[in-house]
């Protein structure tokens, strides 16, 4: 799922389209396998007298902690996005309440990356782009950020005719 087409300019084109990297489900995932364990033990102990009131009790309570610590993550995850195009920058996040930035490409300095050796296993980074005007806009959680830092250091300073195709930064 990438950018609509109506949110680009003429001429403007998607060269990247990503979501934060897929580590920011495992909590949610762990989440939700120690839930499962945990309502289906609580059903299996809970004394035949007390069902189902007991049963219904302990699937309320499940629901609530699933859409709390398992959807809600999930969805912020899916909603996540960082676009790159040839003119900007723009990332857009939320659920209900949509916030963006865009930021053009003209405006950056420099491009440089971070990754803990957490990240290095997983293969993501924070990609940090740094302004002469604002401060720096931080994308945490790229996947394949040393790639995509290749790709935004040819778009930025390489030849502007051998912008890359769009193209996924997992290949």
């Amino acid at each position: 799922m990438s950018l609509p087409k109506r949110f680009l300019g003429a001429d403007e084109r998607v060269v990247l389209h990503l979501r934060t990297h897929g580590k920011a489900l495992i909590g949610p995932v762990l989440v939700l396998i120690i839930l499962v364990a945990a309502v289906s033990a609580a059903l299996a102990l809970l004394p035949q007298e007390s069902q189902p009131l007991a049963g219904l009790a302990v699937a309320a309570i499940a629901i609530v902690l699933a859409i709390a610590f398992v959807l809600l993550p999930f969805l912020r995850w899916w909603t996540s996005t960082y676009t790159v195009t040839n003119r900007r920058v723009i990332t857009r996040h939320g659920i209900l309440n949509k916030r963006g930035h865009d930021l053009p490409l003209s405006r950056i300095n420099n491009v440089e990356y971070e990754h803990s050796l957490t990240d290095r296993m997983l293969g993501c980074g924070t990609l940090v782009f740094s302004t002469a005007s604002e401060s720096p806009l931080s994308l945490p959680d790229v996947p394949h950020v040393e790639r995509v830092h290749v790709i935004m250091t040819e778009l930025l300073f390489g030849d502007r005719a051998a912008v890359p195709p769009a193209r996924d930064p997992h290949d």
